[in-house]
């Protein structure tokens, strides 16, 4: 391998590395606040970009019907919750629930008349990526509201497996909405820069600098703005930021909201590199676990460290044997996880 083959295959793999590093990062800081292993991630990867291909043929995309029904069991936990609390003190929270089960029942309803009036053809491509990430990224703190906030308290294995329910449902709607057949979606800008001899494409330096932008704006976030410093509380720990006045539910509400968007623009920025399918999220997903694991599910620079690291095993593992690249980059959990339960052997699980 000469320095230009080498330099081109390291490029594709800080590429591919920057989305799972996005990937990692919603891992990371959805475990770190809620418990939860979220395995659907991925899921969002794939709704980004299909959603965003949807737009661009001109077709009214089927991830609005879903976000609607999210939205509607969401206001139904909600009214569920309400009536609970009237039965166990008349009275208790009769302001709170009208604002809330209203907005999780007509927010998405707008969003998808948003939607049908901006669908077609004439549409700005910068319209479509915002329209993109207004469909997806709601469906984050919708699906906690419904799925996880009621059972919060449970243990880890528990949240997991439903985690991988709501998976294997996401997975077998993304098929319902948008087929069997692949999109890939065009590139933000053409062309490419010269650099050492080497011509980076336009869209992968896309991919990058966005990566790494939103990667700088995330450590900001949870180190200088009282948002995510109350993040950071409810993660060290749930009982105390509840009594000095943190709600848990905002908390993972919000968290679920960051990943949702993390998701979505995820999507939209593999969308011009590869064909992605209604499946595709699960493989993304995977490796973005890969680097969570790396970061000990609590590290963020770490998470993005080991997920860049994945990228470039996967890319390099393409090249010099392409038929064992998924063996190599998954490998890569086995002395990750020996390592760490001989430094830390006492450690238990909630």
């Amino acid at each position: 391998m000469d320095w230009q083959t080498f330099a081109w295959v390291a490029q594709d793999g800080l590429t591919t590395g920057a989305i799972y590093a996005l990937i990692s990062l919603a891992l990371v800081m959805i475990f770190v606040v809620t418990r939860v292993i979220f395995v659907p991630q991925g899921e969002f990867l794939s709704y980004g970009t299909l959603t965003l291909a949807s737009l661009q043929d001109g077709r009214f995309p089927g991830t609005v019907w879903l976000l609607i029904a999210f939205g509607l069991f969401a206001a139904t936990a909600e009214t569920a919750d309400y009536v609970r609390r009237r039965r166990r003190s008349k009275g208790a929270g009769g302001q709170r629930w009208p604002r809330a089960a209203l907005a999780y029942a007509l927010v998405p309803p707008l969003i998808g008349l948003l939607t049908w009036n901006l669908t077609g053809p004439a549409v700005p491509f910068i319209v479509q990526v915002l329209l993109t990430v207004l469909i997806v990224a709601p469906m984050g703190p919708l699906l906690y509201r419904f799925a996880f906030q009621p059972i919060a308290d449970v243990s880890v294995l528990v949240l997991l497996i439903v985690a991988v329910a709501i998976h294997v449902a996401m997975t077998g709607l993304g098929l319902l909405f948008f087929g069997a057949e692949g999109s890939r979606t065009p590139a933000f800008s053409d062309g490419s820069l010269a650099l050492g001899g080497l011509d980076l494409p336009a869209q992968n330096l896309w991919v990058i600098g966005t990566c790494a932008v939103l990667i700088i704006g995330l450590l900001v976030f949870f180190g200088r703005t009282i948002l995510g410093r109350a993040l950071r509380a409810t993660a060290f720990n749930r009982v105390g930021a509840r009594l000095v006045g943190i709600s848990p539910n905002f908390a993972g509400l919000l968290t679920f909201g960051l990943a949702g968007m993390l998701g979505a623009l995820s999507g939209v920025l593999i969308g011009p590199i590869t064909v992605t399918y209604y499946d595709s999220g699960f493989l993304s997903g995977l490796k973005g676990f890969v680097g969570a694991i790396i970061g000990g599910l609590a590290s963020y620079p770490l998470a993005a460290a080991g997920a860049i690291l994945v990228g470039l095993l996967e890319a390099f593992g393409s090249y010099w044997a392409s038929s064992y690249k998924e063996i190599i980059v998954f490998t890569l959990i086995i002395p990750v996880l020996l390592w760490r339960s001989l430094r830390d052997p006492e450690r238990e699980q909630d």
